[in-house]
């Protein structure tokens, strides 16, 4: 059977009805600001007493024009009629201002199992022990709405928390329960900076050309000796093609002709080595056999050994 009860707007089997809202701070009732109850006025009682809701009492608060949605208990039932008062961090997540119309209606929500918090600011965590204070602070609440951002007051300062997540439904009941709690990084977090990695050789213009500059490795290269040990005059130092160094490597070879004008190379072939009597032989090694003979003394030749010279002897005597 639906009811209407003239002058509060009752409807039906369920709680329902607007209010205008005010802060807290318009009474005497600081202790509203660390939770998320409110304070209703005696007729919502007798209504509620009416539809046997049982305690603890819990509640959806909407401000259908900002389409905002959030839950929360009831203190006391002490407000004047048609008014009442809430917490100033449930009026900011609604959207609300003093004096503006909030629809509250009874809600039935599970037990919660799991919330995720997230602090807006790092100095939350700098609190001793903040897993502590929050469940102290959170002792004065009913429910959790995800999308919420609530207040834990320490130290005369409020640290504001979003509510990211919450299991089974976005929106739990806390009361005797045991419900995990998981944090993620506050929102000013910032990583600290990994340290840049060493730009490698290549990627620095000026080793780039430094690397340009360094010659190449080419096999062969060098100053040209000449085999009969003069020096090469007619060899150029400078030159780097291969044909040169080829042409200076057969040049410093072949011996002069005016050094070793008595010395043929039948065997020599141009711009190859010919090892052997015929074509490696060079002048210095030839001119050095008369000079040794030239210095030889016949006077210190010693005497070959001669087997059976002396005198004879006969064994008749």
């Amino acid at each position: 059977m639906n009811m209407y009860f003239e002058g509060y707007g009752y409807r039906g089997s369920t709680f329902e009805q607007t209010y205008r809202c005010y802060p807290a701070s318009f009474i005497d009732k600081p202790q509203l600001e660390s939770g998320d109850k409110i304070i209703m006025p005696p007729s919502a009682l007798d209504r509620l007493a009416s539809l046997h809701i049982e305690y603890p009492m819990l509640f959806e608060v909407r401000n259908a024009a900002a389409e905002r949605t959030s839950h929360c208990g009831v203190l006391e039932f002490i407000a004047e009629e048609g008014m009442i008062y809430m917490p100033y961090w449930v009026m900011q997540n609604l959207l609300l201002r003093e004096g503006d119309m909030v629809f509250i209606k009874n809600a039935n929500l599970p037990k919660g199992t799991y919330v995720k918090l997230q602090p807006h600011t790092t100095d939350f965590l700098d609190i001793s022990n903040p897993k502590a204070i929050l469940e102290e602070t959170l002792r004065n609440y009913s429910c959790l709405t995800t999308g919420d951002s609530i207040m834990v007051a320490y130290n005369n300062k409020g640290y504001y928390i979003d509510i990211v997540e919450t299991k089974p439904a976005s929106a739990i009941s806390i009361i005797e329960t045991d419900c995990e709690v998981d944090f993620a990084p506050p929102l000013d977090y910032k990583e600290p900076e990994r340290p840049k990695p060493t730009a490698p050789p290549s990627a620095d213009p000026a080793a780039e050309a430094q690397d340009e500059e360094e010659p190449k490795f080419s096999p062969f290269t060098g100053p040209g000796r000449r085999l009969d040990g003069k020096p090469a005059k007619d060899l150029d130092a400078s030159s780097s093609s291969p044909a040169k160094r080829q042409a200076n490597a057969t040049n410093s070879v072949q011996p002069s002709a005016a050094s070793t004008p008595q010395i043929t190379a039948p065997r020599k072939t141009t711009g190859k080595l010919v090892f052997g009597s015929g074509g490696s032989q060079s002048s210095k090694g030839t001119e050095k056999v008369p000079d040794k003979d030239a210095k030889e003394d016949p006077k210190k030749e010693e005497p070959k050994f001669s087997a059976f010279t002396g005198k004879k002897y006969s064994l008749k005597g």
